[in-house]
């Protein structure tokens, strides 16, 4: 115990020495500084700080591949998330570090159980990594889910007007969170720059087979082509889609009310039982006295 006790203090005293050699400000100066910025939407705790100076002194000394660079900064952008792929890296490595540097101590203590600690900070590391795709695969989900409803607005629309700019335009007034701002960055695009390069890279960076098939069919419009049978035949798949994607969410429910409903029944059986053996501890005390 003691000496677990002593490598603790040793290891904070060689954190503020090495902290003053590299001219680490303090806390509070940190803190004063990312809640003067504007992009700053709530005050930054102590330890967010503090964890984001590590994490920038650590994504300096993290080299990764070309490719598989090139490929993270792509999958970070497409999630919204404003941080370099280093930085992205340092951020999964110190917050599996904090749950690994307690396997330090318990090794004195109960030693059983670092191998435990271990396990767990690797498997946050490679939670964090895949938090990137996971938060991908939700914005895709919800994005497909909006599709459909897309798809018969263009339908109807295309019946009296083929400005495609238009369509995508009014839609995103009353689109979801995601789709606004994917559909907002390509009218702006649409503005700017050529039509079907503007739908090309909306595709590209939503990267769904339902969006593509979307997208070629806008690009079409756009052609002056009869599109009329397309729309008509795309709405009927993306209706069998949505409706197969509810009737799994469906097949979810009762397992969930059944896991629920366990949990009640062995929380009224644990009330009967602390009520029995109660009475019985009193009756024997009873034939004790």
């Amino acid at each position: 115990m003691l000496q677990a006790i002593a490598g603790v203090l040793c290891g904070i005293g060689a954190f503020f020495m090495l902290a003053d050699y590299k001219h680490i400000p303090y806390m509070k100066t940190s803190k004063a500084v990312l809640n003067l910025s504007k992009k700053q939407k709530a005050k930054s705790s102590g330890l967010d700080v503090w964890l984001k100076g590590i994490a920038t002194w650590l994504s300096k000394h993290i080299h990764m591949g070309e490719f598989k660079r090139i490929g993270l900064e792509a999958d970070l952008k497409t999630a919204h998330m404003d941080i370099t792929p280093e930085m992205f890296k340092a951020n999964a490595i110190i917050k599996a570090a904090i749950v690994g540097v307690f396997a330090v101590p318990v090794l004195f203590i109960f030693p059983l159980l670092c191998p435990v600690i271990l396990f767990m900070a690797v498997f946050l590391y490679s939670r964090e990594v895949k938090s990137v795709s996971i938060r991908i695969r939700n914005k895709r989900n919800r994005i497909e889910y909006e599709l459909p409803r897309l798809v018969f607005t263009i339908d109807k629309t295309l019946k009296h007007n083929r400005d495609v700019l238009y369509m995508l335009e009014s839609y995103a007034a009353n689109a979801g969170t995601e789709l606004k701002h994917e559909l907002d960055i390509t009218v702006a695009d649409m503005r700017s720059a050529n039509y079907e390069a503007a739908l090309t890279r909306l595709e590209a960076r939503v990267g769904s087979a339902m969006m593509s098939d979307v997208c070629r069919g806008l690009i079409s419009v756009l052609r002056g082509d009869d599109t009329a049978i397309y729309w008509a035949s795309l709405l009927l798949k993306f209706n069998d889609i949505q409706r197969q994607q509810l009737r799994l969410k469906a097949q979810k429910v009762p397992r969930k009310v059944k896991r629920l409903s366990m949990c009640l029944l062995f929380c009224f059986m644990l009330i009967y039982i602390v009520v029995i053996l109660a009475q019985i501890m009193s009756s024997l005390g009873i034939l004790f006295n």
